[in-house]
């Protein structure tokens, strides 16, 4: 914990389990509670019924027989009577073997320590946990420094023990990696949608070629508004592969259509580019201007989604112009090498 002190942006470490609780160790002569007729365990039954109480050993209990509520009755001493640890040495010690009483003094050896305070487990497994919050940084930033510097300490542990990172962390890290997955399985459904409508390999090629017009987009808006990568950003980007996927199906359907009536590649993907400019840009700026509040995050906890938004708009900004640009000159390339050859 001294070491996660230095990195940036983690703040209220503490140990869940500190190790100084004060402790009496006690600690039996064997060899001499046996000369005198004791065994271990007549001690500590003794010592556990005077400082925790008969309940723990031994439970009983008193039914009122007017009201029928049963009460429970132990039999401890006093708090006030064992202030000291002479108080601990003078307790007696019975045996129900007939040997005469003993105090704890002649058979125990009393000794201060410490402990820990409180024993966690996780999956059976004991641990000790280090707790932690982030502020004034991105909680990606502060697990990158943290796995570092878990990496390095990993060589200085016992053998048996490890070091392992979970909380928060451990949950977006599990959400990036199906939110990541679910933007691949996205792109490649749409693709194969498209493929099954077109008939074609190709065209469905030359219409996502827009996407990655659209991912840059959503980088470069992101760093540009300093915001950082989240899980509404990873939605922001699913949502924005299917708005500038139909756009592009927009216009290389129109320039298709086109190229059947006898437009050569470059006339088709031209007047395409002209026809479709309307409707995409109205597509487009529909759902960039709906987008604005809350890109500007504007109402109580609204920056929770501000990501989401702002993702949104620099996606669709890149990819509308490659739509209407880069699209239409894919595919006059493409299908002039086509008739071409």
């Amino acid at each position: 914990m001294r070491k996660l002190k230095y990195i940036p942006g983690a703040v209220d470490l503490r140990i869940q389990e500190p190790f100084n609780l004060p402790r009496l160790q006690v600690d039996i002569d064997r060899t001499r509670s046996a000369q005198v007729g004791f065994t271990t365990s007549n001690v500590a039954s003794d010592i556990l019924v005077s400082l925790s109480g008969s309940f723990q050993t031994s439970p009983s209990f008193w039914l009122d027989p007017r009201t029928g509520v049963s009460y429970s009755v132990t039999t401890q001493t006093p708090q006030y009577r064992v202030e000291a640890l002479q108080d601990l040495q003078n307790i007696p010690i019975t045996s129900s073997a007939g040997a005469p009483p003993q105090i704890l003094g002649n058979l125990a050896s009393i000794s201060r320590g410490a402990s820990l305070a409180a024993v966690s487990h996780y999956n059976v497994q004991p641990v000790v946990n280090i707790y932690g919050a982030v502020q004034g940084r991105d909680l990606g930033g502060v697990a990158r420094d943290l796995d570092r510097m878990v990496g390095e300490s990993q060589k200085d542990l016992p053998r048996g023990s490890r070091t392992i990172v979970r909380g928060q962390i451990e949950t977006m890290r599990s959400s990036f990696s199906g939110l990541l997955a679910g933007l691949v399985f996205s792109i490649v459904l749409v693709y194969l949608l498209i493929v099954v409508n077109f008939q074609s390999w190709l065209d469905p090629l030359i219409i996502i070629s827009a996407l990655p017009a659209g991912l840059a987009g959503i980088l470069w808006f992101l760093f540009a508004t300093h915001t950082t990568f989240s899980v509404p950003a990873m939605i922001g980007a699913i949502m924005c592969v299917g708005v500038a996927t139909s756009n592009s199906i927009l216009v290389v359907s129109f320039a298709k259509e086109k190229l059947q009536e006898g437009v050569n590649a470059t006339g088709a993907a031209l007047d395409a580019g002209f026809t479709r400019f309307r409707p995409v840009i109205m597509t487009a700026l529909a759902m960039i201007i709906g987008m604005v509040p809350m890109a500007l995050s504007l109402g109580e906890g609204g920056e929770q989604n501000a990501p989401l938004g702002r993702a949104v708009i620099g996606g669709l900004l890149f990819a509308t112009v490659a739509t209407l640009f880069f699209v239409p000159t894919v595919f006059s390339v493409v299908h002039g090498r086509r008739r071409i050859g």
